[in-house]
């Protein structure tokens, strides 16, 4: 199976890039499945029905959230009749929808998508992720009940990240990082076959901070104080990810490359 995962969607310029970009990249690389981070797609904080529908309607399978799932506040309903939205596993026991789904892909394969929320340096204290994700993934076996499984680690501490991915060797297909908007270099398959990347990076405009105009960032790491609200950078967006193809019989990852297309940051594709 061939499976495409997308970074954080950062507000107007990463929405145009998915709408412009994403079905000739489906074509082109016979993708059989896309999942695309939104958490911040939406003015840098959270996702709106809308704009949801916008990422799906582009050519995504599935939309996964974070720490910023309910930010925009319709969402709390909307998250309930879109089944191809998922939030943390581990944000809140009362939260709305679901942390993780099995999804269709082509030739009727299944595959799994779960997310969980780092607990490092994270603003609010989350319920523990590994025992969260442990129990979804013995329930639903790779190679067995799904063909592919998919863990969306959104954190700031790359440790963590590393961790899990860990964690879940032998038990996942792809293992990524979300959240810290910056792409690492260290795409690799784990040693029980689990492909891993600590972070996608975002579907945003790079000539930012963390994909927020530079003006304002700026001023608060130089004086201290708050002037305006952060607003999004709105220049040409790269397409920042993972390309990942697995085996039907055993779930496991055979090739793993970091993905880069458009904007300001060097090219890297399938």
């Amino acid at each position: 199976m061939r499976i495409l995962f997308l970074g954080d969607v950062m507000g107007r310029s990463g929405r145009a890039a998915i709408a412009e970009r994403l079905a000739a990249l489906r074509a082109e690389w016979g993708l059989d499945f896309v999942v695309v981070n939104g958490e911040n797609a939406s003015s840098g904080a959270g996702l709106t029905p809308e704009h949801a529908r916008a990422i799906l309607q582009a050519g995504a399978d599935c939309i996964t959230l974070g720490d910023h799932a309910f930010d925009q506040k319709d969402m709390l309903s909307f998250i309930e009749t879109e089944p191809r939205i998922v939030r943390p596993l581990n944000f809140s026991k009362v939260a709305p929808g679901k942390g993780f789904r099995i999804f269709d892909a082509t030739q009727g394969r299944k595959v799994l998508v779960a997310q969980v929320l780092g607990q490092v340096f994270m603003k609010r204290p989350f319920d523990d992720p590994f025992s969260a994700i442990e129990t979804v993934l013995k329930t639903h076996a790779l190679g067995a009940s799904v063909q592919a499984a998919v863990v969306d680690v959104h954190a700031e501490a790359t440790s963590e990240k590393m961790a899990m991915g860990h964690w879940c060797d032998g038990q996942a297909s792809l293992v990524v990082g979300t959240h810290t908007h910056v792409p690492t270099g260290d795409a690799m398959i784990l040693k029980g076959g689990t492909a891993y990347l600590t972070d996608a990076g975002m579907c945003g405009d790079y000539d930012s901070v963390i994909g927020m105009e530079k003006m304002e960032p700026l001023r608060r790491f130089i004086t201290g104080m708050a002037k305006a609200r952060f607003e999004p950078a709105n220049g040409p967006a790269t397409l920042s990810g993972v390309y990942v193809e697995t085996d039907d019989r055993s779930g496991k990852a055979l090739k793993v490359r970091m993905i880069r297309v458009g904007g300001r940051l060097e090219e890297a594709r399938v």
